[in-house]
């Protein structure tokens, strides 16, 4: 039996599915990811300056506007759009199988691609609000803006993303711990689960089908009940919906 084939029985088996996605579901979408030779955190040698810091808190509030040109310049993909791996989600979300996608990613593009129960643990580009009235501003917005984006009250206008040295969101952590606790299938795609708090979340899985996809080794692999090292939109573009 192929691997495909066993992801198929798998999906077929299951109606209590959870997703927990990082930055490889993206790639297929032109968005690159954050640790290869060509991903985001490679670019960032020109800033003079590590990953961890330019996409820091203590950055953002020294260096604003250092900040937003690399933030406008490097993480906001406007014009990508979902692939294979995002549609073939929601279709599984609509057919009643998936119950929840839980991605690291900040584009948006699971919603776009017709995700209705997203839980996105690091924030999304497309939402940002005014740091002194909260009001709340739309992605053009801030790419319109020259330097730093600023509200009619005066205030800077935050990414709702989540910056290093940033907690994670209460709810959507402790959401994300009760759709995986609770799911019999766990599917983990374009990731390398070595970010934490996020990758510790696998630890909460208490079903009988683990499932790894993802170019790369993890050091979960060993605890799936299948791994595949292939790109997952070419991967769930395979998979029928029953």
């Amino acid at each position: 039996m192929t691997k495909i084939s066993q992801l198929q029985e798998i999906i077929d088996n299951s109606n209590n599915i959870v997703f927990f996605g990082g930055a490889g579901v993206s790639t297929e979408s032109g968005i690159p990811d954050f640790r290869s030779e060509s991903g985001i955190f490679n670019s960032l040698k020109k800033y003079g300056a590590s990953p961890e810091q330019l996409v820091s808190h203590s950055y953002y509030i020294d260096h604003t506007e250092e900040f937003y040109n690399y933030y406008k310049e490097n993480l906001v993909f406007k014009d990508a759009e979902p692939n294979p791996a995002h549609i073939k989600l929601a279709e599984l979300e609509k057919a009643g199988k998936l119950k929840a996608v839980i991605t690291q990613n900040i584009d948006g593009l699971h919603q776009k691609a017709g995700s209705k129960k997203v839980f996105e643990l690091h924030g999304s580009i497309h939402r940002n609000y005014c740091q002194i009235c909260n009001r709340e501003y739309g992605l053009d917005h801030i790419l319109e803006s020259d330097g730093i984006p600023k509200c009619e009250c005066g205030g800077i206008i935050k990414p709702d993303v989540v910056l290093y040295e940033e907690p994670l969101d209460n709810f959507v952590m402790n959401s994300a711990i009760h759709y995986i606790s609770d799911a019999d299938t766990l599917i983990i795609g374009g990731t390398s689960l070595v970010v934490y708090p996020a990758a510790g979340l696998i630890n909460y899985f208490n079903g009988s089908k683990l499932v790894l996809i993802n170019k790369s080794e993890t050091p979960y692999d060993g605890l799936a009940s299948l791994v595949i090292n292939e790109a997952i939109g070419e991967t769930l573009d395979q998979i029928e919906i029953k």
